[in-house]
Parts: structure tokens; C-alpha cells; sequence
């Protein structure tokens, strides 16, 4: 499954090392996810599901589905994407009997309707309370997920307080502008990222950027996230901080911890949150089989870590996302049977659906999947032509033959921290969700807290890296940094991104950004 050579990206794999799953040895490479290591190892299955034992895959790569989670060297519920393999690390499935791969509990998933119905569970033991104690003890037994460890071990933990001017929450492409736009006129900044790279989703873009020059135009995705950590740590006042996990926004105070043993106090004067976005997942019958897999899991697998997802797969929706996804598993020596899309006419950019088309993959629109087919794993997929109330027509399924499938229906902002710092948020369908109110230099309703890239709303990587700048220029300025020089690019970048956004595709967001630009305006 791993990718021996690419087009364009060179595998540069660590030191070869060796992990444990349930007590048998699996190889891998440094610097890649226990996830990663595991799926080109040939496991499928993940995890149980903590009611009906149903199995449980990789999905979307950056630790927000809990499909993954396994108990790693005695601690549960770890998620493997997101921890990094070491040698003769014990990795174990939870929740089942043996193992996940072959759990007898799955049993549960055959009978628990007819036994329980609807919940019945609940009040079925009722009648006696010792009934009704023993049943919850067994039940507590098998639902869940992992088992406290015994004992704990003592931990060498850290507390460190940092001030800084500016704190930037997010190193993908609108948090390393931000960072560098505030940095390069004397503001101190402190970036943090949970993982051990900065970049965000430029790290998996392997096609060329479009645009003008200024916006790097013609330059792959994974080229601009090395330009900008170059540019961003050229500045003896940034500072970076990777594998730093922000979990709360008080006031002007970051909490987060670092490599899982330092707790970090932040106390900045500005904030810039660039958290960015979520995958969104669609219903259907079997949605959750191993082999049905977000987008962005899929690019992450290939193009960072070089493993190829399967041999064939579907592609659900044809925006920007899936037809660049196809393009780059064809690549990688994948084959694509197919695009699913349920509207009338290709969503993304006509220039990559005629890329795709030429290469001789259908694209079926007004059509929608309808189920997976599998038992442990993907290996098929119904689909079938939509009437004009979203409904599929019956008798026009068609089977594909397929080992998984790929979801890009859309992505949602992860806005978490935005609710901690109480920003009036709203429901914006145009820029894909709940979204924060904010002025046109991207500050939030509250003062001083910023935003920028998908957290403000789902756009191109290059929309990002522009709030970003416009974010850190303003913040800088209204700490007093800069003078009249960072007044004129701040207005230059305005006019830089309304331009950017003018135009047919730029049409839909620019209508959501007139629902949640708030009407306040600082002076320059």
C-alpha cells in the first residue's frame, strides 16, 4: 500500500521501526501517524462502535471523528492519527472481544433492536432494583469505549506563562499569515498548531494554485506551506510551537499544552483564530463501513504519508475538493470508478472536471449514492439517479465495484473557540455554517480576537492566506506597530482580496459575507 515513487512528491520516510498491534509487530517509519502505519499494514478496522459493535475505520486524519482510538502503551481512547509512531510502542483495539477485527460482540448488531427496541434498555430492569443493578453493571461492561488504566505513572509535567502581542491559534495557510503580517512590523507572536508541522490542508495540495503572481499562482499547495514557514520563522519575534493543542480561549488568555506534558498560560493582547475546518459526512446505508473516508483523510494518507487508500475507489461530490482528490489518486496509481454529484451540473471549477473527464472518469450528476456494500469493509457501492424531490429513482441503481469511497460533500468551520470568547456567530449556508459576525480587517464582535481561513468561513487556501495577512496587519497596527506603512498595505490587502473574490465563483461568498459583516469600523 505504500507508494514506492509519485509524480510530485518525494517520499522522504524516517527510520524504519517497529510497533505492536494486539501483541503482534507491524513495521513502520518515523514520522508517520500510528493510523497511517496501521493502514498500510493492511488494517481496516479501527474500532467498535460503543452500542451495536458496528466496525470502525480511519475517516478523516486529523482527530475529530474518534474512529480511530486505541489504546496506546496502557493509555485509552488515544487517537492514532494524531499520535506519532516510536519503536515498540503496544497499540490495542478497545471495546471488543478478542479484538476488533473479529469482536463477538458485533453480535449486538443483529439482535440489540429486537431485544431492546427504541431504547427499552432504559427501563426494561426497572422492576427490581437488584435486576436493575446487576443489568447496568453488565451493560456498563460492554458499551463504551476503553477501560481506565490501573495505575497511573507519574508524569513530569511543565507549566510555562508566556506574553506576547499577538497569539495565532492555527498553522495552516491563514495562521502562518497572519503571524507573518503581524510579525514583520515588530508585533511578538507565538503560533501554536497541534501537529508536528505547520502548513494545514497546503501540506496535501499537490496541484498548482491558480490566480495572479501575487497570489503564487501556478505554485503547488505543498510549495506555499514551504515558502510560508520559511518566511514565518525568518522573524526572531515569531515564535512556533507545534504538537500544542489549544483547548480554551478565556478573555485574553490561551490555555494550551504542548507534546502532551507542558501546560501553556498565553497571555496576548491580540488573538487570531485560525482553527479551520471540519469534513462534513453524508447519510446513507452503511456510511460508517471501513473504507468510507472524508476527503481530506484520503489526501492526507496519500500525499503525506504516501499510501495509497485502495486499489479503485467512488468519489462522492464534484466541487474543487473531489475533482483535485481524483486527479490525485490518479496519480498516485489509483483507479477512480467514478464521480457522484447530486446537483444538475459540476459544482467545481470547469477546467479540473474537463482534467478528470479527459483522463476517463464519468462524472454522474443528479445522482447520489445510495448504500455501501460490505460486511469489515467497503467493497462496493450502490448509486442512483435523483428525481426532482431528492429522491433516488428506482430502478436506475447502478453497482460499482470499488474497495472505498470518498466523501467531499463540504467541509464545516470548527468554531469551538470562537464560543469561548462569546462572538456573535450566525448561520451563513454560503460559507458553509455557523460562522463569527466580523469587520472587513476580519476582527470578530469581540474585541480583539481575529479570524482567518476556514474558521470564518469554508473558501480557497489562497482566501486564506489573504484574511490571514489581514488580520495580522490590522493587529498590529491597533497595537501601534508599523506607522503609516502598515496602514497602506492593510487597505492594499483589502482591496487585494475583494478583488480576489469578484467575479462568478466568488459570487456565492461574497453574498454570505454581506450576512455576517458586522457594521463597526476602526479608523486607519
Amino acid at each position: 500500500m505504500r507508494l514506492e515513487s509519485h509524480p510530485i512528491v518525494d517520499f522522504k520516510r524516517g527510520k524504519e521501526v517497529t510497533i505492536y498491534f494486539n501483541g503482534k509487530p507491524v513495521k513502520a517509519y518515523e514520522g508517520e501517524s500510528v493510523a497511517a502505519a496501521l493502514y498500510a499494514a493492511g488494517v481496516r478496522v479501527f474500532s467498535r462502535s460503543f452500542r451495536f459493535h458496528r466496525p470502525r475505520g480511519f475517516f478523516c486524519a486529523i482527530g475529530k471523528c474518534s474512529q480511530c482510538m486505541m489504546e496506546v502503551n496502557g493509555v485509552p481512547n488515544v487517537r492514532t492519527c494524531k499520535i506519532y509512531v516510536k519503536d515498540g510502542m503496544q497499540i490495542r483495539t478497545q471495546n471488543s472481544i478478542p479484538d476488533a477485527e473479529n469482536d463477538a460482540l458485533a453480535i449486538f448488531d443483529k439482535i440489540i433492536d429486537t431485544v431492546f427496541p427504541h431504547g427499552s434498555h432504559y427501563k426494561k430492569f426497572n422492576r427490581s432494583a437488584k435486576l436493575r443493578e446487576l443489568a447496568t453493571k453488565q451493560m456498563r461492561k460492554l458499551a463504551g469505549f476503553g477501560n481506565p488504566p490501573k495505575s497511573v505513572p507519574d508524569v513530569d509535567a511543565e507549566y510555562e506563562v508566556i506574553e506576547t502581542d499577538v497569539a495565532v491559534i492555527g498553522g495552516g495557510p491563514g495562521g502562518m499569515s497572519a503571524a507573518i503580517h503581524a510579525g514583520k512590523y515588530g508585533a511578538r507572536v507565538i503560533v501554536m498548531d497541534e501537529n508536528p508541522f505547520l502548513g494545514g490542508q497546503l501540506v496535501k495540495q499537490t496541484h498548482r494554485f491558480f490566480g495572479s503572481a501575487k497570489e503564487r499562482a501556478g505554485t503547488r499547495g505543498i510549495k506555499i506551506a514551504k515558502i510560508l514557514e520559511e518566511e514565518l520563522l525568518s522573524y526572531d519575534n515569531v515564535e512556533v510551537r507545534k504538537e500544542t493543542k489549544v483547548f480554551g480561549v478565556y478573555g485574553n488568555e490561551v490555555a494550551a499544552v504542548e507534546k502532551d506534558r507542558k501546560l501553556l498560560r498565553i497571555k496576548a493582547k491580540k488573538i487570531v483564530i485560525a482553527t479551520g475546518a471540519y469534513e462534513r459526512t453524508l447519510i446513507f446505508e452503511n456510511n460508517d463501513l471501513p473504507g468510507v473516508y472524508g476527503a481530506g483523510g484520503v489526501q492526507t494518507l496519500m500525499n503525506v504519508y504516501g499510501i495509497k487508500p485502495g486499489e479503485r475507489g467512488l468519489i462522492i461530490g464534484s466541487g474543487n475538493v473531489g475533482l483535485i482528490l481524483t486527479y490525485q489518486l490518479l496519480q498516485a496509481g489509483v483507479d477512480v470508478a467514478a464521480i457522484v454529484e447530486a446537483m444538475p451540473r459540476v459544482g467545481g471549477y470547469f477546467v479540473h472536471a474537463a482534467k478528470v473527464r479527459r483522463l476517463g472518469v464519468p462524472i454522474y450528476t443528479r445522482h447520489t449514492i445510495v448504500r455501501a456494500v460490505g460486511n469489515k469493509k467497503v467493497e462496493g457501492a450502490v448509486v442512483a439517479q435523483l428525481d426532482d424531490r431528492w429522491q433516488p429513482v428506482p430502478g436506475t441503481e447502478k453497482k460499482f465495484d470499488v474497495d472505498f469511497i470518498c466523501v467531499a460533500v463540504g467541509l464545516s468551520p470548527a468554531h469551538e473557540l470562537l464560543y469561548h470568547v462569546k462572538a456573535q456567530m450566525k448561520f451563513v449556508p454560503e460559507l458553509g455554517g455557523l460562522v463569527p459576525l466580523r469587520t472587513r480587517y476580519n476582527e470578530t464582535s469581540v474585541e480583539g480576537i481575529y479570524v482567518a481561513g476556514d474558521v470564518a468561513g469554508i473558501e480557497e487556501a489562497t482566501a486564506a492566506i489573504m484574511e490571514g495577512r489581514i488580520a495580522g496587519l490590522h493587529a498590529a497596527m491597533s497595537l501601534g506597530y508599523g506607522g503609516e506603512d502598515v496602514k497602506k498595505e492593510l487597505e492594499e490587502a483589502v482591496k487585494d482580496i475583494e478583488a480576489f473574490r469578484a467575479g462568478p465563483f466568488g459570487e456565492r461568498i461574497c453574498h454570505g459575507l454581506e450576512k455576517c459583516t458586522l457594521e463597526k469600523e476602526v479608523s486607519l
